[in-house]
């Protein structure tokens, strides 16, 4: 597959559906609507169940939905599961829509796919943040705080045959999630990959990143991919 220049042009977002999102709850982006290009190509029926971890605003969970799967969505904010009901409602989409931690207290399975979008942005602290806007996106000085979590705890989740889909930046290292899927009994594969321009996020940071040499000089454009893996 091709590699675009990082410093070229960015791949342009799609339309997004109208979606609320309440303060502090992480709103639909590039990631979101790559993950989501990604599901529609899964044979999804009206059988198929689906667990969204880290549901945010919902957007994916209602995205499954329209594909006539029985959705359940986890996530750790309050205003999150507020806001993934509300956006369920709106969208005419039944979704069950849990309170509890990315990866302990997962609603019982098994479940045919697994979708994620976790925080996954490189951040100077070791600590991940409790509350507030960051929890959405930071995820210790790998990226990979929530990353490694939610591939641990796919497996089990899973039915025999069952997918994981998930996507994360390649600052969050590519190879380090197939590899650690591969160990845990998976068949990994890098299935779509997109540049996508810096966002504010990024940008703030941009210095923190070139000196940890996770960015190189000049670079304009994160690289987005989807990373699919199946459960023997």
């Amino acid at each position: 597959m091709p590699t675009p220049a990082r410093t070229g042009r960015a791949t342009r977002p799609t339309r997004r559906p109208r979606l609320i999102t309440l303060p502090g709850v992480y709103a639909p982006q590039y990631d979101t609507e790559l993950l989501a290009r990604n599901l529609r190509r899964e044979r999804i029926g009206e059988d198929a169940s689906v667990l969204d971890l880290g549901t945010g605003s919902g957007a994916l969970a209602v995205a499954a939905a329209r594909l006539g799967a029985r959705v359940t969505a986890l996530d750790i904010s309050r205003r999150a599961v507020l806001t993934a009901r509300v956006n369920a409602r709106l969208s005419g989409q039944s979704v069950t829509v849990r309170r509890g931690d990315m990866t302990r207290g997962v609603p019982a399975g098994p479940y045919d796919y697994v979708i994620s979008n976790p925080p996954y942005v490189p951040s100077p602290s070791t600590r991940l943040p409790r509350r507030g806007a960051a929890r959405a996106w930071d995820a210790g000085p790998a990226g990979r705080a929530i990353v490694d979590r939610v591939c641990d705890a796919a497996p089990g989740a899973l039915r025999p045959g069952g997918v994981l889909l998930m996507v994360h930046s390649a600052l969050s290292g590519v190879d380090a999630t197939l590899e650690r899927l591969a160990d845990r009994g998976m068949k990994p594969a890098l299935a779509d990959r997109e540049f996508v321009p810096f966002g504010p996020v990024m940008r703030s940071r941009e210095s923190w990143l070139r000196h940890r040499n996770l960015l190189e000089d000049g670079e304009t454009c994160e690289e987005l991919v989807v990373i699919r893996a199946e459960l023997p």
